[in-house]
């Protein structure tokens, strides 16, 4: 850890908790190619930054790519980014979109404006992935995230479905990655405060009005009765997944 500087423990928990689980599944290879998709949030600040503290550790070359999409309700959001990325000698591709303002228009009919958003927004990154020719798409799901996508398959859509770790598309041409599946939310964000990085807010005019939010406070609500009730239902979903990604390598 030496080469990394000092770390607090919660860093150091981060770091170590991404790193076995990138180990486990086998995430990197020589030479891979990394897109991290940024959105200027907790969770994918930390990723970004834990990868760039795992270049210096990890025992082969890999790249890394910030690839942000501003959904185009505020052109000046990720400004902290891109002085971040050239404070630190990272490269990226950061692009001003109208996702988010068709997502709320008349275009959009049939979905909710997250989900319309998100499908336009994942598309781009492919199309970003492919152009730049990268290996791999990192998106920033945390445990918590992986735990509320279970409840809202099961209650919107009456599947049991979780989140992927690993996955491959488009034949394997492009494995998309989700490092921070062991970590939960809390830990997160005191990383993030941490390590000081310039999270900006959400400037969306559907943040915190979304079946997401309902439903993590759904759970946020049974779960104050008795935290182990969490604890164990993370620990069993992670588990969940964990199987499914070693079992289809």
């Amino acid at each position: 850890m030496s080469r990394l500087g000092k770390l607090t423990y919660t860093q150091k928990q981060c770091l170590g908790a991404t790193g076995k689980l990138m180990q486990q599944t086998e995430m990197l290879f020589p030479g891979a190619r990394i897109g991290v998709a940024a959105s200027g949030g907790v969770d994918s600040w930390l990723m970004l930054k834990i990868l760039t503290l795992r270049q210096r550790i990890v025992p082969f070359p890999f790249e890394l790519m910030v690839l942000h999409v501003n959904p185009g309700f505020d052109s000046n959001d990720h400004a902290p980014l891109a002085s971040w990325l050239k404070e630190n000698g990272v490269a990226g591709h950061l692009e001003l979109s109208d996702h988010g303002i068709r997502a709320h228009s008349d275009e959009n009919r049939k979905k909710s404006a997250c989900f319309y958003c998100a499908h336009l927004r994942r598309k781009r990154l492919f199309e970003l992935c492919k152009e730049y020719g990268l290996t791999h798409l990192a998106l920033a799901h945390t445990a918590d995230d992986l735990m509320t996508t279970f409840f809202m398959n099961i209650f919107e859509a009456g599947k049991v479905y979780g989140m992927s770790i690993k996955d491959d598309f488009f034949g394997g041409e492009l494995q998309l990655i989700r490092p921070l599946m062991y970590l939960e939310k809390k830990t997160v964000i005191k990383a993030v405060k941490e390590f000081g990085l310039p999270v900006w807010k959400n400037s969306c005019p559907s943040a915190g009005k979304t079946k997401r939010t309902q439903t993590e406070d759904w759970l946020e609500d049974r779960f104050t009765r008795d935290r182990r009730i969490k604890r164990n239902v993370l620990k069993a979903l992670q588990r969940w997944q964990l199987d499914i990604t070693l079992n289809t390598k």
